[in-house]
């Protein structure tokens, strides 16, 4: 591909239930003047479509849609295949002059307030990967953890693994990680803290991080997890 940028969709997740921040939706939590979602959305600016999976966002910028895994809570392979799927189904609706669907499919937990600088990183990174046979890129972080809920990823090999899990009964509350076993993905090292996560009041407060109308919260953590940078 010579560099050349790849066209891609995006699949913002925006449900789980919050439990360690007491059900304050993630996406509602604020980082100076924008929401977690909005950040979300800015830093999918670049792709071609782009679709919110979680409960009623209310108002999406123009060209933004949403939809939400059946069933609520079905975890994140269930919201990543229904994102796949509200994508499929803007195809069928532009009609015979829809654009071929995108090669590849941005994923990305609405719960990094900095996730733009992983995004453009892995955007430079996408071409040289596909060109190696690759199906995709994933962030890393500097300590060699990977982040799957930040991920450039085939649209085709998203789809066919969706549909293997479907097939096997396993899509319901399975996780990224057997979503993305079957594809041959490159990780790509990201800036440091671009894929910092909020899973707990802790986590907001090291972020700066408050829900909306409020100061950063400081209180106790709460047990459990979500699906959004929690169980992956």
């Amino acid at each position: 591909m010579d560099g050349t940028p790849v066209e891609f969709d995006a699949v913002i997740l925006a449900g789980g239930r919050s439990s360690r921040l007491g059900g304050t939706p993630k996406q509602d939590l604020v980082l100076g003047a924008a929401s977690l979602l909005d950040r979300a959305l800015e830093a999918a600016s670049g792709a071609a479509r782009r679709v919110v999976v979680g409960p009623d966002p209310g108002t999406l910028p123009d060209g933004v849609q949403s939809c939400r895994e059946e069933p609520a809570f079905a975890g994140p392979a269930a919201a990543i295949a229904a994102g796949l799927d509200a994508l499929a189904g803007l195809e069928a609706l532009a009609g015979p002059h829809a654009h071929a669907p995108a090669a590849f499919v941005l994923v990305l937990a609405c719960d990094m307030p900095h996730a733009a600088e992983a995004v453009r990183v892995l955007c430079a990174a996408l071409p040289d990967a596909a060109d190696a046979g690759k199906q995709g890129v994933i962030a890393r972080a500097a300590d060699g953890t990977n982040q799957p809920l930040a991920g450039l990823y085939s649209t085709d090999g998203l789809k066919k693994a969706a549909a293997a899990l479907a097939a096997d009964g396993r899509l319901t509350n399975g996780s990224v990680r057997s979503l993305l076993a079957s594809l041959d993905v490159q990780p790509v090292i990201v800036p440091a803290g671009s894929t910092a996560d909020v899973d707990t009041w802790d986590d907001a407060a090291a972020l700066g991080i408050a829900a909306e109308g409020q100061e950063p919260h400081t209180g106790p953590d709460a047990r459990g997890r979500s699906y959004l940078g929690g169980s992956t």
